[in-house]
């Protein structure tokens, strides 16, 4: 795409800064909620089982309708999509801080997720289609991904400081603020770009993946709260499974199908999305139980907890620009992912050292470090390649997917540490008498088994990205057939 064909490109670092704030909403959200949940349990009244639901109605709607959500903004223009996305966010946002029931919270968070999905692919493919030239593109994506890499850890720590200054409620409405900065910015800055004919939708196609991408999502939070083994369990993560076939066989058969194979079957953005998938696996092993650690058995203030996190923030940060500046155009993609795999594996088998005496500049901090390095390798890198070269009437499905590949990857992720880590606990305390000594190193020989597996994830997705990413020359976004709407 030349410049003459681009609109946005006089005004392109200004939008970058829009895409950047409405990424850091989207991505923090998973995690600002988790501080405030004990407080907002106890103004609600509501049950520990209930609680969770808060969390998955947000990753079960965000994860169902991204593919949808993407094909949306490819048929009607990414601005006015971004914009209903950044609205809808915020409308939910408003409604989930005024809850006065579990209700009314947990389906503010649902429609929260709805219209992330919306809002996430947008974003992503607004930032494909506007930064063109190789060099800026590279600083764009870094910037981007750095966001997309430390959002989680902002989230604790934003949290953590609104809960405790103020109320469990303006972790909701700070996402008013953030909206009105970025619908604002989308309404001055983006022009309306949509296909001058729009093919039918693929009715079938986003029927299946929607579903089965909630079977599975949905799946992996069950299994999470009750057992890999429960029936309930079982049925659902084997319809998603069926679900999915079905759509890739629908996709290969319509003319106009909402996933075009061509997006996943080139090998360097179909080893993106695997990517992003695994290190979502893996990574979530740190914020969940280095979290409770932090909190349950050392004692620290959720604010504490959140700037505990905050020098690996940082440190995605700058990995990340540089990566994409002055790495990748050097030495492609596969020795970055494999080697920021390779250093969160190394960060994993550190945590994995904790004890109840481990200090946290001695042994927490060194870790989180060399876990920022690697973050900020992996997500920058797979972020740029999962979008390059796509043209841009895929450009939406194509971001769709690899957020779809974050969400998926990070329940199970969840679920699955989450289900090891409660049963090496309890074989730990088995058959002892159970005193809060022993309770506390029960946790913790859960946290560190959890941290076994993620350094074996990670471990897993160094190899395989070694074997299907190849050495990829930057290319430029394919031009594609294009008109101004108003």
């Amino acid at each position: 795409m030349s410049y003459a064909s681009n609109p946005h490109h006089e005004r392109r670092w200004a939008i970058l800064a829009i895409l950047g704030i409405a990424q850091l909403m989207v991505v923090l959200d998973a995690t600002i909620v988790n501080i405030a949940l004990p407080s907002a349990q106890k103004a609600l009244h509501f049950s520990n089982d209930n609680r969770q639901w808060i969390v998955t109605a947000y990753s079960l709607a965000f994860g169902s309708l991204l593919l949808l959500g993407g094909k949306i903004s490819d048929l009607f223009g990414r601005k006015w999509t971004f914009i209903a996305g950044l609205s809808g966010f915020a409308l939910a946002s408003a409604v989930g801080g005024a809850a006065q029931s579990f209700g009314m919270l947990a389906i503010s968070r649902a429609f929260q997720g709805a219209f992330g999905a919306l809002l996430a692919p947008a974003a992503l493919s607004l930032l494909t289609t506007t930064f063109t030239e190789t060099s800026e593109r590279n600083k764009a994506f870094g910037i981007f991904g750095a966001i997309a890499g430390s959002g989680a850890s902002v989230g604790l720590l934003l949290g953590g400081l609104l809960t405790q200054a103020l109320d469990w409620r303006a972790v909701m409405y700070v996402n008013l603020v953030f909206a009105v900065i970025a619908v604002s910015g989308a309404v001055m800055l983006l022009h309306n770009q949509a296909p001058a004919t729009k093919p039918r939708v693929d009715i079938p196609g986003v029927m299946t993946v929607s579903a089965g991408l909630f079977a599975l999502v949905f799946g992996f939070n069950h299994a999470e709260t009750t057992s890999w083994s429960n029936p309930v369990t079982l049925a659902v993560l084997a319809a998603g499974v069926a679900l999915l076939a079905v759509f890739a066989a629908i996709e290969r058969r319509v003319s106009n199908p909402l996933l075009p194979l061509r997006v996943v079957l080139d090998r360097n953005r179909g080893a993106s999305f695997i990517s992003m998938g695994l290190a979502a696996v893996a990574m979530f092993g740190v914020f969940l139980f280095l979290t409770y650690y932090l909190q349950v058995n050392r004692g620290y203030s959720p604010v504490t907890t959140g700037l505990a996190f905050l020098p690996m923030t940082v440190t995605v940060m700058v990995t990340a620009i540089v990566a994409t500046t002055r790495l990748r155009s050097r030495f492609g993609p596969r020795p970055l992912v494999v080697a920021g795999m390779a250093l969160g594996a190394a960060a994993m088998l550190i945590l994995r050292g904790i004890t109840m005496d481990s200090s946290y500049a001695g042994h927490i901090l060194p870790a989180l470090m060399i876990m920022g390095i690697g973050l900020g390798l992996v997500f920058s890198t797979v972020m740029n390649n999962a979008t390059l070269g796509v043209r841009p009437a895929d450009a939406g499905v194509a971001s769709a997917t690899v957020n779809a590949a974050q969400q998926v990857g990070a329940s199970l992720g969840t679920a699955l540490l989450s289900t090891l880590a409660a049963s090496a606990a309890t074989s730990f305390a088995a058959g002892h008498r159970p005193t809060p000594a022993l309770m506390a190193q029960a946790a913790i020989h859960g946290y560190t088994t959890a941290f076994t597996v993620s350094a074996g994830v990670f471990a897993a997705a160094a190899v395989i990205a070694g074997l299907l990413f190849t050495r990829q020359q930057d290319e430029p976004v394919v031009a594609g057939e294009l008109v101004l709407a108003a």
